[in-house]
């Protein structure tokens, strides 16, 4: 049973009971509506009230259900909260959790709504690429108003009760400790209403309050939100169809909001984000691991180094309620260490985000030490040294010495082998990966790196810490570089190549923003250090040293003393935070292609686009061959969450998808050929592109087991 139906004296009770969030499928719309249509049958019913015996209210539709049959199938959720509005009878919607998306559409639809506090009201649709399309985008502004609307809407983002109230969207809010507590008083209020003949309230019979709105209020709102939802398409719509509601009466505002649902609902944005909908919940799902697998505990974290990196890592646990052990080889650094993180706390005081209690509250949560002997109870040990192997496996030893058994031992390495690492310890069953991004308190990717001999156990463990810690995890396999940074090494290449070529470095970033990355390749290689990325080529050398011409401006640059941002010239001259192109570099690179007979030329934006995001494509087709990554969803995450890919494109994989792998084909292949001999090195496309391409199959549908 999805719905449990009971009445209490003249009131009918429907409880959703669909485990673990009411999502409104097929199934229990149906339930839904015969709950409903028994309700009003019955003489003796004065008043219906519609509640939860989860911990939600409900959490909207069924996404699983988008583009088939089902969700179109009667009762669809438009029709479901069509009839509930239409009722003779008071309905009152009890909501005591979350009422999200088609969740809360439905609570819009009855005449009552009252909440427990801490409830939460949302319409989150346009972080799938779509707008409500059950009657939100008409009846919110109808019981609300325009701001209210056009904000939940298109942000997504729910609202407290509190806020609830001041819209108009609550009638009451009951501040009962229990959900039982909470459906009696509902079916109190409910009986009241009945008592006191209170009136259906229909938003057919609402118009959206006119002073909440202006002849420019629309069009000045897209302006409001144009740098923040630049390449989505679903935020604009969200704000047309609440315009709709201003214009037209609730039936036709209604048929206006389907119209615009469908036409988001077709678009390669709403595919983009519904595929990293599903990607990030599949990520969890690791092929020949038991989900249910028994967790180890982890109360206590240590981190080695108290660098910007250990530091960071560290912050994750504290911001958490976790105790942090930081680690160094001298108080110096360790002093310097604490202190820079009290400093990072305390500027979130400054800005608002944190409290001075708050500030030392996790700051008590910080123990620093020199010892390792200082380590033996804690749970997890996060290694934040050097990049450099052989430091790397000493750590370990040490931490085999003296860590309890059961303790997970983690590195932080952003490219080398987690088996060597393992093997420097007698317990390769306790040792993975955990290569956190920079700044590693704000980033939310989390590569956990699957070693040959990783435990299960120990795996799942980190996995699920990595959402206490608020973190997307993705795990890969071992091999240089992982996922992330073996890929951004052919992008990368590519984004430096075409100024051999002819293109100017801002060309090159340019045309990488304009197609939506957060920073072009160039931006991002004087950000890191230009040393830091030949320092990366070298100890990747298998890759490169049969083309001398990869890398050769930035080796070049290093060479000069150019090492990017911290040296105030890298490829662009920095002033402050400004930067230009540099004629000496333009002459560098002139020279290079002199030398190595590369003919300079205009290359376009989409060459440039084209070479730089289908290598993320091409080298991510190697990665899922070789099963170091499970899945393409997997690899689009680490994209989008890790280096700044654009979410509405859904990832280098959802792109290539979206463009069709034969295109993808088909394009490498002109570069391949244009390209001359370096086209010929470079261009080949992987051979499970060209398998997939001919099958006419997308990556979404591989997965490696």
């Amino acid at each position: 049973m999805s719905v449990l139906y009971r009445t209490v004296d003249q009131v009918a009770v429907i409880t959703l009971d669909l485990a673990p969030v009411n999502s409104l499928g097929l199934a229990l719309r149906k339930a839904i509506r015969d709950a409903y249509e028994s309700a009003t049958a019955d003489e003796n019913i004065k008043a219906i009230v519609i509640n939860s015996s989860q911990k939600v209210f409900c959490a909207g539709a069924d996404i699983t259900e988008f583009g088939t049959e089902q969700s179109f199938a009667d009762p669809s959720l438009p029709s479901l909260c069509d009839l509930i509005e239409a009722s003779a009878k008071p309905v009152v919607a009890a909501i005591n959790g979350m009422a999200l998306g088609g969740g809360l559409e439905l609570a819009l639809a009855a005449d009552y709504r009252v909440a427990k506090t801490g409830a939460k009201l949302g319409l989150p649709e346009v972080n799938l690429g779509i707008i409500p399309g059950a009657g939100g985008t008409q009846r919110l502004p109808r019981l609300a108003n325009v701001n209210v609307a056009l904000d939940m809407i298109t942000s997504g983002v729910p609202i407290n009760t509190d806020k609830a109230v001041e819209a108009g969207l609550l009638d009451k809010v009951y501040g009962v400790e229990t959900d039982e507590e909470f459906e009696t008083v509902a079916i109190e209020y409910a009986s009241t209403l009945a008592d006191l003949n209170a009136p259906v309230l229909s938003c057919e019979n609402l118009e959206v309050a006119a002073d909440s709105y202006s002849d420019d209020t629309f069009s000045a709102y897209k302006a409001k939100i144009a740098k923040k939802t630049a390449g989505y398409y679903a935020p604009n719509r969200c704000v047309d169809s609440v315009e709709a509601a201003t214009q037209l009466p609730l039936k036709e505002g209604l048929q206006r909001e389907a119209e615009i649902f469908q036409d988001c609902a077709d678009t390669p944005q709403a595919r983009a984000q519904q595929h990293l909908f599903f990607a990030e919940r599949a990520a969890g799902v690791i092929p020949g691991v038991d989900r249910k697998v028994p967790l180890r505990d982890i109360k206590k974290v240590a981190v080695i180094g108290a660098g910007t990196m250990g530091g960071g890592i560290a912050m994750n646990f504290a911001n958490a309620g976790i105790p942090v052990t930081l680690l160094e080889i001298k108080k110096e650094f360790l002093d310097n260490g604490l202190a820079k993180v009290r400093q990072n706390y305390e500027i979130s005081a400054k800005r608002g985000r944190l409290t001075e209690a708050q500030v030392e509250e996790r700051m008590a949560l910080f123990t620093g030490t020199t010892s390792y002997a200082d380590l033996a109870d804690v749970d997890l040990v996060i290694e934040a040294v050097f990049e450099n192997l052989d430091v790397k496996k000493e750590v370990f030893t040490e931490l085999d010495k003296v860590c309890k058994p059961g303790c997970i031992l983690a590195s932080n390495t952003s490219t080398l082998d987690v088996n060597e690492i393992a093997e420097a310890t007698s317990r390769p069953e306790d040792v993975l990966g955990l290569h956190f991004f920079s700044p590693a308190n704000v980033m939310k990717l989390l590569e956990v790196i699957r070693a040959d001999k990783t435990a299960d156990d120990a795996l799942m463990t980190t996995l699920k810490l990595a959402k206490t810690i608020k973190k997307v995890p993705v795990v890969v396999g071992v091999c240089y570089g992982f996922v992330g940074n073996r890929m951004v090494a052919p992008y990368s290449r590519e984004a430096f190549r075409v100024i051999l070529e002819g293109a100017t470095p801002e060309q090159s970033d340019l045309a990488l923003t304009n197609f939506g990355m957060a920073m072009g390749a160039v931006s991002m290689g004087d950000m890191a250090g230009i040393d830091i990325g030949c320092m990366a080529a070298e100890a990747n050398r298998e890759t490169w040293e049969d083309d001398k011409t990869y890398q050769a401006l930035q080796f070049n640059l290093k060479d000069l003393g150019r090492l990017g941002q911290k040296t105030g010239r890298g490829v662009y001259i920095y002033e402050g935070r400004d930067k230009h192109n540099d004629p000496e570099v333009l002459e560098l690179a002139k020279a290079i292609a002199t030398e190595n007979n590369i003919e300079q030329r205009d290359v376009s934006e989409q060459e440039i686009v084209d070479r730089a995001i289908l290598m993320l494509a091409n080298e991510g087709a190697k990665i899922l061959d070789e099963g170091i990554a499970y899945r393409s969803g997997d690899i689009d995450l680490v994209y989008i969450y890790g280096y700044g890919f654009p979410a509405y494109r859904g990832g280098p994989m959802q792109y290539a998808d979206e463009l069709g792998l034969d295109e993808v084909v088909k394009r490498l292949k002109h570069y391949q050929q244009s390209l001359g001999e370096y086209g010929e090195r470079w261009f080949k496309p992987a051979p499970l592109l060209e398998r997939l391409a001919a099958e006419g199959k997308p990556f979404k549908d591989f997965q490696k087991m």
